[in-house]
């Protein structure tokens, strides 16, 4: 039965798995192939590599169940090791707890920790992604010390959060810049992926193309709001 199971996950999610960063694929088709695997691993691999099925399943065959409306939706793209580093970068020399909004396989989450931020919390709708994150937290030996939430991250209270990390679509930043800006405490510190927010201005940029990260300063943005408003 394992055998089996290996063979349909090879033939089934390779193809879907080609166009995801590299780091995630290799990683998962070198343990594959190595047939060193025992069944729970297996079920683990196959609950992180079905999410095209669940995608699917959830967002085409079962329209009733998609609760996030389609402009809000975000695609599945893993962060890459040069994502990560730079994001780690602008946060350098902060401290405290830290939220990943739309967390994904826990990545940034992961890092966060070994860079001294606690808690380190990942809010995450889709539940796949929430037990293969958890997966690789246990992994790692972490699983005990970091948090992954199945949390639509628009009614997260961020009140209290000062350091917040976000790889989110430009249809879905534009959004959250109002929810950032009435939420957040002046002292906070966001930090966005792949792509920046389209009426922010940065107050720090790390590393070129696709790997840039931003970091933006909450203070500045809500006294321009307030400045706006008057």
């Amino acid at each position: 039965m394992l055998v089996l199971v290996y063979k349909c996950l090879i033939v089934l999610f390779e193809p879907v798995c080609a166009g995801m960063d590299d780091d995630l694929p290799d990683e998962v088709f070198a343990k594959l192939r190595s047939k060193e695997l025992g069944l729970w691993d297996v079920a683990q691999i196959a609950a992180g590599t079905g999410l095209a099925i669940y995608a699917m399943w959830a967002g085409i065959l079962q329209p009733g169940f998609r609760k996030v409306p389609l402009k809000l939706q975000v695609p599945y793209i893993p962060a890459s090791k040069g994502q990560v580093q730079n994001v780690m970068t602008l946060l350098r020399g902060r401290s405290g707890a830290l939220v990943d909004l739309g967390s994904g396989d826990g990545r940034i989450v992961l890092e966060a920790h070994q860079h001294g931020f606690s808690p380190a919390v990942g809010y995450e709708l889709n539940p796949w992604l929430v037990q293969l994150a958890r997966y690789h937290a246990w992994r790692g030996g972490h699983h005990e010390k970091v948090l992954y939430r199945r949390e639509d991250l628009w009614k997260v209270d961020l009140s209290q959060c000062k350091n917040i990390t976000v790889f989110l679509a430009p249809s879905v930043l534009l959004l959250l810049q109002e929810k950032l800006q009435a939420e957040l405490p002046d002292d906070a510190l966001v930090v966005a992926g792949r792509f920046p927010f389209p009426d922010w201005k940065p107050c720090r940029v790390e590393g070129h193309g696709v790997d840039r990260a931003w970091a933006y300063n909450m203070k500045v943005h809500k006294h321009k709001q307030e400045q706006e408003e008057k």
